[in-house]
């Protein structure tokens, strides 16, 4: 036992950054062994652990690889064609997710290939999130799901399945101005590649504007600088329910990227 956790520690550390040679380790709440090349904080770990192939007590930061990706393929394209939805797409994720490691775990929750929290295995029947057929199937019925939701906006989708989609509705169906988000949205982007449907918010900015209407504060999130609230279509019992046509100007400005 003693020689593989030497073995994984070297393997942490080649993987590591050239600053980063000091290897950590402590117990999770599972009483599973983890190493890091990151310094453990509190009670929360700084970054989500994986299963160490051949190991079952020893967890990692980084993915410890095994077979590769290639050993999903045929899962991915089978689920992929059933759900229509575009495979690079499902590559990207679970490579950003989780790199192709069906027993990674997240600080948050999320567990397995695609990262499902509790409440969507639950929602999609899963017994065993951390089965690879599982989960990939609840996975990409979820990203079907939100791509259904988005009318194939593959971008608001990933920024849903990151964020969760009240967050992007609250934000007017618009990429959430959440560094974490605006980061996954972009990286897995780039490795899907062009999709055809790109986000209407891609690249533009997003303006956090601000009024007092009828004696009550008013914010929304909006691409329109221009935009102004009208006190006559603002319902009194929904004060945020507008569109953004209905929206003032404020000098607050948020990148989406």
């Amino acid at each position: 036992m003693l020689s593989r956790i030497v073995f994984f520690a070297a393997v942490i550390l080649a993987l590591a950054s050239p600053v980063s040679a000091q290897i950590y380790s402590w117990h999770d709440e599972a009483g599973n062994l983890v190493l890091s090349d990151q310094k453990h904080q509190g009670q929360a770990t700084v970054a989500p652990s994986y299963a160490v192939p051949h190991a079952d007590a020893v967890r990692t930061t980084k993915v410890v690889p095994e077979s590769g990706a290639a050993a999903y393929d045929d899962l991915i394209l089978t689920e992929s064609r059933q759900n229509g939805v575009r495979t690079d797409l499902v590559r990207a994720v679970i490579q950003v997710e989780s790199g192709f490691n069906p027993g990674a775990r997240s600080p948050k929750g999320a567990m397995g290939l695609m990262q499902l929290m509790p409440a969507t295995a639950q929602q999609f029947g899963v017994r065993n999130p951390f089965n690879p057929n599982e989960n990939v199937k609840a996975g990409v019925a979820y990203l079907r799901q939100l791509l259904d939701r988005y009318d194939d906006n593959e971008e608001l989708a990933l920024a849903a399945y990151n964020a969760g989609p009240l967050a992007v509705d609250r934000h007017g169906e618009t990429i959430p101005p959440y560094r974490e988000t605006q980061n996954y949205v972009s990286k897995v982007s780039d490795l899907a590649g062009a999709s055809g449907k790109s986000s209407v918010v891609s690249g533009t900015q997003m303006y956090r504007v601000v009024q007092i209407v009828n004696g009550q504060e008013v914010v929304l999130y909006t691409n329109d600088p221009a935009a102004r609230v009208s006190p006559a279509a603002q319902s009194p019992s929904d004060p945020d329910g507008r569109t953004p046509d209905q929206a003032p100007h404020s000098s607050s400005i948020f990148p989406t990227r």
